[in-house]
């Protein structure tokens, strides 16, 4: 069965959102826009555009909500460390023809609601997406309007994303549709699970990882 398939955003978590935040305003010199509570999850986040159908989230749990039955996503549950690029996020136009081409333990479609957005995203039981996390979450958007058409243009653009995985060439052979995103993401060999983000501002080329 055949789908779109797109980059859509960019993950950084983080044990509160404040460190977050200043962890990539500090970064990339951007101002974050606000973003809003995940009330299934229990998360909180802030927002930048990356242009047209891109942006970057920062998300960490939120203190004030009450903690869900099952696990948050973005394994958020066993986040420790400093803020940093942890997962990724694509779109599709058929969510669950796309996880009936996902490698098993891609998640199981879950709807969500915040304001005038409508998307069901694909979330892992045990919280971690398979290749310990280099697997991009997978979502399917429902609304007319989405995060990009919400946020300030400040000039900040997603210019490659290198994904590496000890076991990348495991990774493109389990979900071949990562071969769409050629000429911006790359999934690459390396020692361990690892994002690295290039991030063109209006300052020059910045590294988020």
């Amino acid at each position: 069965m055949s789908f779109s398939f797109a980059f859509d955003h960019l993950v950084v978590a983080a044990r509160s959102l404040d460190e977050g935040v200043s962890y990539v305003e500090a970064i990339l010199g951007a101002k974050l826009s606000p973003g809003g509570k995940h009330i299934k999850m229990g998360t909180h986040n802030r927002l930048l555009s990356l242009g047209s159908g891109a942006y970057l989230e920062v998300i960490s749990i939120d203190p004030d909500a009450a903690k869900p039955a099952h696990r948050r996503w973005f394994n958020l549950d066993a986040f420790s460390g400093a803020p940093r690029l942890m997962n990724w996020a694509c779109r599709t136009d058929d969510l669950e023809a796309a996880l009936e081409a996902a490698p098993p333990g891609s998640g199981m479609p879950v709807p969500l609601k915040r304001g005038d957005l409508a998307w069901q995203m694909a979330v892992p039981e045990f919280g971690r997406l398979p290749y310990d996390d280099a697997m991009p979450a997978l979502l399917e958007w429902y609304s007319d309007v989405q995060p990009p058409q919400m946020l300030d243009d400040q000039g900040f653009r997603l210019s490659r994303l290198d994904v590496f995985h000890p076991d990348a060439e495991g990774l493109l052979t389990a979900f071949p549709a990562l071969n769409k995103l050629h000429g911006l993401v790359s999934v690459l060999p390396g020692p361990e699970k690892r994002l690295v983000a290039t991030i063109s501002t209006p300052k020059g080329g910045r590294i988020l990882a």
